[in-house]
């Protein structure tokens, strides 16, 4: 079985990870950070997507010697000039909570009327192989914020978004194959796994 690793300690993106990964990969174990030695994770202070992906997958090759993916990932509004973006995260500061930065984005746009509620989730994976290789993919989900939270599945801020490929409903209410089929690091992850897989084959 392949072993990949995935700089995260989140069990749904683990999971998310997984699945998706498996499509192309046939058996494959995605171990996080809670499953190697702890380490010293690197401070998240690039400007990018991209680049706070590259520095976390760079620190997790060099520290288990394992092919290493990590992501990061943030939700871009219209009407706030593309934040939190980056800081998605720790939008409502510390400590990180989803219920606090799901409150404060809706009370910054409580009076943004409905044309003006556009945003997108963008995602940037990136892969380190103990050969030096790096391999770094970006995905998009079109969408819109809703009034109010809705829905007990998914992470984040999906009780919030709900996207263009499924209106009507947040990407919290959307079964598990439906929000991999369309979500930011679902495509990402389609991208990058037909790479990966060949990777690792020569590897």
């Amino acid at each position: 079985m392949t072993r990949v690793f995935l700089a995260s300690r989140n069990p749904k993106k683990l999971g998310e990870m997984e699945r998706i990964l498996a499509e192309h990969l046939g058996e494959v174990q995605v171990v996080g950070l809670d499953d190697v030695p702890a380490y010293d994770e690197p401070v998240e202070d690039a400007p990018t997507f991209s680049g706070n992906a590259l520095l976390k997958a760079r620190a997790g090759a060099a520290v288990t010697g394992l092919p290493t993916l990590a992501d990061d990932s943030g939700l871009c509004v219209d009407a706030l000039n593309g934040m939190p973006g980056v800081l998605s995260a720790r939008w409502a500061g510390p400590p990180k909570e989803d219920a606090r930065n799901n409150a404060l984005l809706l009370a910054q746009l409580s009076d943004v009327p409905d044309d003006r509620r556009g945003a997108h989730f963008v995602c940037a994976v990136a892969f380190c192989h103990s050969d030096g290789t790096e391999v770094v993919v970006e995905g998009r989900m079109d969408g819109r914020i809703v009034y109010e939270a809705r829905g007990s599945g998914g992470f984040g801020y999906d009780v919030v978004f709900e996207a263009d490929d499924h209106p009507g409903v947040t990407t919290a209410e959307l079964d598990r194959e439906e929000k991999d089929a369309i979500s930011h690091r679902g495509r990402a992850l389609r991208e990058i796994a037909p790479q990966l897989a060949a990777l690792l084959a020569t590897g």
